[in-house]
């Protein structure tokens, strides 16, 4: 490896340690010529599918991308960044293992939906609505309703997401 400094061809490895997540390997290093020590990070790297977009667009999985989107559905929630750093754990490792080359951004999609219902309802139905591309509020109320079919359990221990309906007098 060349020298970071003074650009030497080659450098010794002094001392080599996993991390502690045991994802990568952390090397210290030494050039002989100018006697500077640097530390590598060293991972495998793994191809990830290429993300199939509604248009047909193939893209490469951008986790920035990822976290950006989940940022926004968990604005002004009490979650934390270990909740977001699991989701894209989850998901990062549902594309690893899917075997394909290629995975439907919809797919992709549901995994994080699943955990989003796991984690938060309201990111959950921010979440879907920009995804799901919700047309009007009678579409939101419909996933609302559906969720709280699905999730009766946790919806017993959060708040209500819409309340009472003033017109229906129904939950919704």
């Amino acid at each position: 490896m060349r020298c970071p400094f003074c650009s030497h061809d080659d450098t010794r490895v002094v001392d080599s340690r996993v991390t502690e997540d045991g994802l990568q390997v952390r090397r210290r290093r030494e050039c002989p010529q100018c006697n500077a020590r640097f530390s590598t990070y060293e991972t495998a790297e793994i191809k990830l599918p290429q993300i199939v977009k509604r248009d047909g667009r193939r893209e490469p999985f951008n986790e920035h991308k990822l976290r950006g989107g989940l940022a926004r559905a968990f604005e002004k929630r009490a979650v934390s960044i270990e909740d977001i750093d699991k989701v894209i754990d989850v998901v990062m490792r549902k594309l690893r293992t899917s075997g394909e080359r290629e995975i439907p951004a919809g797919k992709m999609g549901e995994w994080i939906m699943e955990e989003l219902k796991r984690i938060d309802q309201v990111a959950y139905v921010r979440f879907a609505s920009v995804y799901r591309r919700f047309e009007d509020v009678q579409a939101f109320r419909e996933e609302v309703e559906r969720l709280e079919k699905e999730l009766p359990a946790l919806s017993a221990q959060q708040l209500p997401l819409l309340g009472e309906l003033p017109l229906t007098g129904k939950k919704g």
